[in-house]
């Protein structure tokens, strides 16, 4: 299967996500800043948030990755469930971006529905609940690299 697959599946699911890392505590007195909620993504996975989704128009109730962590020549099960609270239509658009470090390796502006079809998906997407499964065959040869990956969707007025 496709990376483009994998990529416009959780393109589907998810608002901008990466990893947050600690403050640094300088002095003893020093209280750390404080992030309003836990960002994590839930289920079983290591995903996280970069902002508060309480205003993406779907509501992520659990995304689970089998193995976890995904493992190079073994098959990837994603099981994911939310709700849309409004409907998807033809003409959304998606911002992906792939960064290493501080290089950014994809930097592209696509068609939501024209991506989504690489997962057996269509649009309208429905207001509503959707639940997914997806199985991705992973390749045997997989850097050990930690890359970020954004997603900001625009859904079409």
């Amino acid at each position: 299967m496709k990376v483009s697959s994998a990529a416009a599946f959780l393109t589907l699911l998810f608002s901008p996500v990466a990893l947050a890392a600690p403050s640094l505590a300088l002095w003893k007195d020093q209280s750390p800043i404080q992030i309003d909620d836990d960002l994590s993504v839930p289920g079983e996975n290591p995903l996280s948030f970069c902002s508060s989704p309480a205003t993406d128009i779907l509501t992520i109730e659990r995304v689970d990755l089998f193995p976890n962590p995904p493992l190079p020549g073994k098959t990837l099960t994603i099981k994911a469930s939310g709700t849309f609270s409004k409907q998807v239509d033809r003409g959304a658009r998606v911002l992906l971006q792939v960064k290493y470090g501080l290089i950014r390796l994809i930097n592209q502006t696509a068609d939501l529905c024209d991506q989504i079809e690489n997962v057996d998906l269509h649009c309208p997407l429905e207001k509503g609940k959707m639940t997914f499964t997806k199985n991705i065959d992973l390749p045997k040869e997989i850097p050990p690299v930690c890359a970020s990956l954004f997603w900001h969707i625009h859904r079409q007025c």
